[in-house]
Parts: structure tokens; sequence; C-alpha cells
């Protein structure tokens, strides 16, 4: 029988307030996008000058894999752990600090001459998105005013606009110029140190409203016992491995596709490479806003689920063909990410950084994962049945249906909770349970027995 403990009720406070006090701190938001645009810029640059780094080197495809998986490992291993750090204690200065780490690690793939060095530059890169990705979401949700959607849509559309414009910067000047070319990006890191400075000074300055933030209940909607909260988060993982799965198929080897079976140049497979992941930079605008609207669990139903028909097709299309459908696939399977976090971090609304440490890790790791494992299956293979196989990965989608629906947010549908609130059992604004900084669940007694509730480690 699980224990149970005994807490506080505390008296009566109101719903946070965004650090202005009642709108959404548009220009930090703005920052942030921007910054997450030039760190993705410089990630970017790893898979897309693979083809460089192939020949040059005569890489295999495993080797190929083995880079996405050193550098996406390095940031999934340290990115739950950094978040979960800055939970206890913010570092607002942590967000320019870390991209010393992305700046070194330029340097290293610039002037690399063996195929370890490439592997230590990927992994410094690696390390210094791990800091960059828990805290950043953290103040987006800081400066969103409430709107969680809109504003981690904001913060990841910017990351996306970074991976599309990176290959088109590798075609442009690394290409012709060769592998020392990369390290001129170490300018790029320079500027979002700067940006992230000025991000910097306006969390300081706003961490008295954080903390206020943490001792009230901010999104206590969550009415759901800890085996279904675990639940949840199961289906979430299982969603963010069918998503990035299929999205490092096509980050790391499409290139290789167009080259191997419509004999494509270098240069015509990187612009095609573009047109995709602007698709996914558009379609990541869209999933937070419209969650915000009709409720997030309905957006990750229907971009897993909803991008099938299209990747079942894509194996079996002419060369325009292929390009015309990656832009809807890149438009749906885009939406789901930031619709994911924003419910994550309702079910667990005091974790923030743990929640954003986690799902931004799961994604770099499932990538990761999935690169060496694809370019694995390709050695022994074809590039080919690489994505033959992957088209079935959004039919993990189907497990959406097994989400629940959370009270006070749109997705809630559930009879009995509406029912709670209008028989006076619970009302998430009137009061909140606090003990030792845990994050718990709402209480469900009458006023005259709120005497305890169960903890939510």
């Amino acid at each position: 029988m699980e224990t149970q403990k005994s807490v506080a009720v505390t008296e009566p406070a109101s719903a946070p307030q965004p650090a202005d006090g009642e709108s959404t701190v548009v220009a930090v938001l703005f920052a942030l996008s921007l910054s997450h645009l030039l760190n993705d810029v410089m990630q970017s640059l790893i898979p897309a000058v693979y083809p460089l780094l192939k020949s040059k080197y005569d890489l295999t495809f495993t080797q190929i894999g083995l880079i996405t998986f050193t550098f996406q490992i390095t940031a999934s291993l340290l990115q739950p752990l950094v978040g979960m750090s800055t939970d206890r204690r913010p570092r607002p200065y942590s967000l320019a600090t870390g991209m010393v780490f992305t700046l070194i690690g330029l340097v290293v793939l610039g002037f690399a001459a063996t195929f370890p060095l490439i592997l230590i530059g990927s992994a410094l890169v690696g390390i210094g998105s791990s800091v960059f990705h828990p805290e950043a979401s953290r103040v987006a949700r800081l400066a969103s005013g409430g709107k969680h959607g809109f504003a981690q849509s904001l913060f990841q559309v910017g990351g996306n606009a970074g991976s599309a414009i990176g290959p088109l910067l590798a075609a442009g000047v690394v290409v012709p110029r060769g592998q020392r070319s990369i390290a001129l990006f170490s300018i790029v890191a320079l500027v979002a140190m700067a940006v992230l400075y000025f991000v910097g000074r306006w969390y300081q300055n706003h961490l008295s409203a954080l903390r206020k933030q943490s001792r009230t209940p901010d999104a206590g909607r969550t009415t759901l016992s800890r085996s279904r909260v675990v639940f949840a988060i199961g289906i979430l993982i299982l969603l963010v491995f069918s998503k990035y799965f299929y999205l490092v198929s096509i980050s790391s080897y499409y290139t290789f596709y167009l080259i191997d079976r419509f004999a494509v140049s270098v240069e015509s497979a990187q612009y095609l490479l573009f047109v995709f992941l602007g698709a996914v930079a558009v379609g990541t605008v869209a999933g937070g806003p419209v969650g915000d609207r009709i409720g997030f669990k309905a957006v990750i139903w229907g971009s897993i689920l909803g991008v099938l028909p299209f990747t079942l097709v894509l194996p079996h299309a002419n060369l325009f063909w292929t390009g015309v459908l990656t832009v809807p696939i890149g438009l749906i399977l885009a939406s789901a990410f930031s619709a994911m976090m924003v419910y994550a971090q309702d079910l667990v609304p005091r974790r923030v950084g743990l929640i954003a440490g986690l799902f931004f890790g799961l994604a770099f790791g499932m990538a990761g994962i999935g690169a060496a494992v694809l370019g694995w299956l390709a050695d022994r293979t074809s590039i080919t049945f690489v994505y033959q196989v992957c088209a079935f990965l959004p039919a993990i989608g189907l497990l959406a249906g097994l989400l629940p629906n959370l009270l006070g947010s749109l997705d809630a549908r559930d009879p009995v909770a509406p029912e709670s609130v209008a028989n006076g059992l619970y009302d998430p604004s009137v009061f909140a349970i606090e003990t030792s900084g845990e994050s718990i669940l709402p209480c469900f007694a009458p006023p005259s027995l709120r005497c305890c509730c169960f903890a939510f480690p």
C-alpha cells in the first residue's frame, strides 16, 4: 500500500502573473528564439557537412551515425541534470556561458584531422546545447504571460529555423571552402552569447517572480494519481521516440538518400533538405498557439498520427514528389513537440526545468540512437530500405489516445472532474498545498476535510 504523506494547506493564493504584470514579455521571447536560431545553426552544421567528412576521411555510414550519436547523447544525458539543478537554483547567466562549449567545439571540428577529434568536437557542441535548452525553456515559460503554447512555439521555431538555415550555410560556405571554414561559425557563438547576456539580465531581475510562482498553484489543474502521471509521461516518451526517429532519418540521411536514389549533387540535396527543415520551422509555429486554443492532447494526436499517409508514400515517390511530400511531413510532425512539452509541464508544473531537460534530452537522445541504428541498418541493407522501414513509425501516434485529459485545460472531457468543481470539491484557484518544495497533487476533499493530501515527489 502506497504511503500517505500529511501536508498542510496554505492560505489562498492568486494565480501567478508574468513578470511584467499582465502581458507576455515579447522582447525576451524573441531574444530566446533568436538565440535558439543561432544555437541550432551551429548544431546543424554537423549533419550538414557529413558528405564532406565522409568523402574526406572515407567514413562509413556507421561512423556517420556515431558522430550524431556522440553529439545527441552528450546533450541528452546532461539536459535533465541541468534542468533538475536549475529547478533548485536558477543560474541566469548559464545560458551565455554554455555557449563557450559550442564555440570551442566548432573550432575543434574545423581543425580536426582524425575521427576521434571529430567526435570530441561534436561532444563539446552537445554540452553547449545541454546547458542552453532547459534554462531557456524555463525563461520562455516565465515570460509567456500564461500563453505557454505560444511561448514554447516561438522559442522552438527559432531552433527549427536555425536547423533549416544551417544546411544552406554549409552548402554556401563550408562545401566550397572546406572543413576549416566550420571554425568561422564561432563568430555566431559570440553573437549568441551577447543575446543571452541580455536574457540573463532580465532573468536575474525577475527571479523573485519565479520564486513566487513556484509557491503558487501554477497549472494546479493536475488531478491525476501518481501512477497516471507516470503512465502519461511514458506515453509521451514513446511519441518522442516516434517523432525523432523519423526526423533523424531525414536530417541525417536525406541527402544520402537523394544522392543515392536520384543522383543529385550535394548542393541540390542540401537545398531539398532546406525545404523539409523550413517546413518543420513553419509547423512549429502552429503547434503551441493551436494547443492554447483547442487543447494540447488534440494537437499531439493529430501531429503524430496525421503524418502517416505521407510517410508511407514517400519511399515510392519520384524526385519531384519526394520534395513535395516532405513539406506536409515537416509541417504536421513539427507541431507535436511544443504541445508535448507544455502538456508534460502541466502534468508536473513545479519541475519545469527538469521536464524541459528530460524532453529536450529525450529528443536529442532518441535522435542520437536513431542515427546510429539507422546508419548501421543502411550499411547492411540500403538507404532506401531505411526509409521504407521508417515510414511506419508515425503509427505509434495511436498511443496518444491513451493520454489522460487534464482538468482546467481544453483537453478536459472527463465528466467527473467538472462535477468536482461544480460541487465545490475542488477549486485550484482557491488554495495550494505544499510540502518541502515538492510537487504535489491538488486535494479533492471538501472544505471541512482539507487536512491532508497525497504527495507527488
